[in-house]
Order: structure tokens, then C-alpha cells, then sequence
């Protein structure tokens, strides 16, 4: 058995400290990222960037999903919470007709097993006069409204989940906060 050098304790004692940082990592970082709050407050007074030029004034009450939410120049994707509702709101970049972009958005939702489209679809219109179709949805234990609307070579899609009694409460004010959709490609991000 040989002789333990200075140059290999030091080495060892190196190997050490590197192993318990990259052990404080690993388990530090997904620590503090659970600790940390996924829904976060949102002002009600002002518009919300949602991503593309597209903006809306969400809810009062709401908090928005900072997990889910990511803008963009081009698209985005804005989730707020009310209570156990979700309101999401996606917007892509889209060369068809308001009829198709409902076609896509009816078979993206009756794609997730157990869902299904019902009801009639309806023309609505926001404030600022963008124009689209609504509609309903329903899945084991939740129900949902749609919506979609067509601007600047980008579609709008609006889907509200959450289960009956939540929703039928929580409703009035989406639907208001969904009038607030806007579309301005010069809007800052």
C-alpha cells in the first residue's frame, strides 16, 4: 500500500465540494421551483399581452398561470385561473378563413378523448370589433365555451373548462374580458 499524497487529498477534497454542488443543485433547484407559486396575481385595469399583438384585460380576481403563459411577437399563449376555471387564450399564425379556424379548434378539442362539441355555434364580437364564433363543449365532469376569431394572419382561440357550477358562476365576467380581445401588430409585447 502505497503513500497518500497532498496532490490527491487535494484532488479528493475538490471531487467532494463538486459533488455536493451539483447534489445542492439537483436538489436545491427543483425545491425552490415548487416553493415558488405557479399562479401569480394580475392587474384587471389594464390590458394583458397575450403574444402576436393580441391583448386582453383579464377578470378581475384572475391569476395567470406563469407556467402555461408564453408571449411572443408572433403567437402566444396567455392561461388565467378563476378559482378552479381555466380561461386560455392562444393566438397563431393562421392563413385561413374564420370557418376553418373553427373546423381546426372543433377537432383539436374533440380530439381529447371523451369530449365533445355541443350546441349550436354562435357569431360574437368584441369591442373592438373583431368578429368570430362560439360555441360549447363538454367532457366527464367539466364543461367548456370556445371561442375563435381570425385577425392579421393569426388566429384568436379562446377556451374557457372548469366544472358546471364553477363555470356557470365565473362565465359573465370571461365573457366580458373576452369582449377586451384586441388585435394590434404595432401593440408593444
Amino acid at each position: 500500500m502505497g503513500w497518500v499524497t497532498r496532490r490527491q487529498l487535494t484532488n479528493l477534497l475538490g471531487a467532494l465540494c463538486l459533488v455536493l454542488v451539483l447534489a445542492g443543485l439537483a436538489l436545491g433547484l427543483p425545491a425552490l421551483d415548487a416553493a415558488l407559486p405557479a399562479d401569480r396575481p394580475v392587474p384587471s385595469d389594464r390590458p394583458y399581452a397575450v403574444g402576436g399583438g393580441v391583448t386582453v384585460v383579464p377578470p378581475p380576481g384572475s391569476r395567470v398561470d406563469v407556467t402555461e403563459t408564453r408571449p411572443t411577437d408572433d403567437a402566444g399563449t396567455a392561461l388565467f385561473r378563476l378559482g378552479p376555471v381555466r380561461y386560455l387564450i392562444t393566438v397563431r399564425p393562421f392563413d385561413g378563413d374564420l370557418s376553418a379556424a373553427a373546423d381546426r379548434l372543433r377537432q383539436r378539442i374533440t380530439g381529447t378523448p371523451g369530449y365533445q362539441v355541443t350546441g349550436v355555434e354562435l357569431t360574437v364580437a368584441t369591442g373592438s370589433g373583431l368578429a368570430g364564433l362560439q360555441g360549447g363543449y363538454t367532457a366527464p365532469g367539466r364543461g367548456g365555451r370556445y371561442a375563435v376569431f381570425v385577425a392579421g394572419g393569426c388566429t384568436i382561440e379562446v377556451t374557457v373548462s372548469g366544472a358546471d357550477l364553477d363555470l356557470g358562476r365565473t362565465l359573465p365576467t370571461i365573457d366580458a374580458s373576452t369582449r377586451t380581445l384586441r388585435y394590434d401588430p404595432a401593440e408593444p409585447e
